[in-house]
């Protein structure tokens, strides 16, 4: 971080604030691993934040460690808009661009307190008085533990507050084996082991309590998978249909898409996933090497992300959705 926005965040925080803390719409292990993260390090630091989720986070982080606090924009969008006229300070973890938060910009585009951004993705937009924003890291909460350092603050890092960097970090590195998982990542993982976080038992509790029914969502769609072998490209779908057969619940998607690139040879997978209520088709997309799916993402389906893992979404049904991407990848050189 620049010298100058510490400064400013110490400035910022240097009084007791009404807090806001904001991650992106359907949020992953390192979206509220982040905020839940700042969520109580704020807490420690006399400060009232709390933190608004656009909609409802995966069933799987609901033992985190404050999640029962997290406010849902669209369970209860007047009080969660009150909260956020009320608050002093806005932060947005895990997304650069407000779009990302769905009904919830039109709220947010009319504030005039600071906002502080702390995010890896690529290519933020300009809205916030502080950007700590760095594609260099594999994931936000890794980002939060230098935030928090670069404040002087790195005592204040308890094991809860490390549980809920720890999960982040574990979920965005694809359990420590991404490209940007590096040496320091590893050396604040043992410092988080240190301070009593179970490394043992968070990835149980993210990836061993499957219900019958997501297995079973998990079987139709590797039943459903293509290979394109002479393109090394997979991808899978999953209707409306299919979704509503195995009972689905938010989360029970998650993590799906890697199969695709457990196939030796395979540099590219997709999985579309019908959404017929927002009547679109949602898109994950994963690679392996130097093949950019944030490229693609943004060129061709209205998303973008990271180099190796990024998203997008179709209006079109999902048949003419398969058909735009197999022509795209019949032209790629993966």
């Amino acid at each position: 971080m620049k010298i100058q926005d510490i400064q400013t965040i110490q400035e910022l925080l240097s009084t007791p604030k009404k807090i806001a803390i904001i991650p992106h719409r359907s949020p992953d292990g390192d979206a509220m691993g982040s905020t839940l993260g700042l969520y109580h390090f704020l807490l420690k630091n006399n400060q009232y934040p709390v933190v608004i989720s656009p909609n409802e986070f995966p069933d799987f982080l609901a033992w985190m460690p404050g999640s029962e606090t997290v406010k849902v924009f669209e369970k209860d969008k007047k009080k969660c808009t009150n909260l956020l006229e009320e608050a002093e300070l806005i932060f947005t973890l895990d997304f650069n661009a407000l779009h990302r938060v769905g009904e919830m910009e039109k709220v947010l585009e009319k504030l005039v307190v600071p906002f502080v951004m702390i995010d890896h993705h690529q290519s933020p937009d300009d809205y916030a008085a502080v950007t700590y924003s760095d594609t260099n890291f594999g994931s936000t909460c890794e980002m939060l533990y230098h935030f928090i350092a670069a404040l002087g603050k790195t005592a204040d890092i308890d094991k809860t507050i490390g549980t809920c960097i720890y999960t982040g970090i574990l979920t965005d590195s694809g359990s420590f084996r991404f490209p940007k998982t590096t040496g320091t990542t590893h050396r604040i993982i043992a410092d988080l082991i240190d301070l009593g976080v179970e490394n043992s038992e968070i990835p149980a509790l993210l990836y061993d309590n499957s219900s019958y029914d997501r297995l079973q969502l998990l079987g139709r769609a590797l039943q459903n998978m293509k290979i394109l072998m002479e393109h090394k490209t997979t991808y899978t779908t999953l209707t409306q249909q299919e979704l509503d057969h195995f009972n689905y619940i938010k989360g029970d998607t998650e993590g799906i898409v890697n199969y695709g690139l457990s196939i030796k040879g395979i540099v590219f997978t997709a999985i579309f996933i019908e959404n017929a209520e927002e009547k679109i088709i949602k898109i994950s997309l994963r690679s392996q090497g130097d093949f950019d799916v944030n490229l693609f993402a943004r060129e061709h389906f209205n998303g973008g992300g990271h180099r190796n893992a990024a998203g997008g979404k179709s209006e079109a049904s999902m048949e003419e959705t398969v058909m735009k991407f197999e022509n795209l990848v019949s032209k790629l050189k993966t």
